[in-house]
This record gives structure tokens, sequence and C-alpha cells, in this order.
């Protein structure tokens, strides 16, 4: 058993050695817009994956939190994903 696992292992790392660090633009958006964006607009963002009520005022009260640092880190936060 534990010699398959080994192999297994080792083939998919021979066949999935191609890897970068690139973040998928979908992803990009979702944390700009959580940084940048006023809550209204957060609402139409999140509202395509129909999130329960509770799900929806737990990430705004995690906004509000993150309002609350300074644009200019923000800004460097920011960065990473649109390289």
């Amino acid at each position: 058993m534990r010699l398959s696992v080994c192999l297994l292992l080792v083939s998919l790392a021979l066949s999935c050695y191609q890897a970068n660090a690139l973040v998928c633009p979908a992803l990009a958006f979702e944390v700009t817009g959580f940084f940048f964006l006023s809550d209204k607009q957060l609402k139409l963002q999140v509202a395509k994956f129909n999130p329960p009520p509770e799900a929806l005022a737990a990430k705004l009260q995690v906004k509000h939190c993150t309002d609350q640092i300074p644009l200019s880190d923000r800004l460097s936060l920011k960065k990473p994903c649109w390289k």
C-alpha cells in the first residue's frame, strides 16, 4: 500500500510539474472587490452566489473591519493579484 502511494505521488509530480503563480482572474476580481467596493456593490457582486443572509452579514461585518485598513495598505494587498 505504501509503495503504491509513493508511486502515485511520484507520477503526479512528474506529470504536473508545470505550475505557475498566476491568480485566477475571477478570484482576483472577488478579492479586489472585497477591499474596494462599497457595501451596495459588494452585495450585488455576492448575490450571484446566492448566500444565506447570515453569511452575507458576516462578510459585510468583516468588510467593515477591513475598511479601517489604510488605503495604501489595501493597495499593496491588491498588487499580488494582478501580476
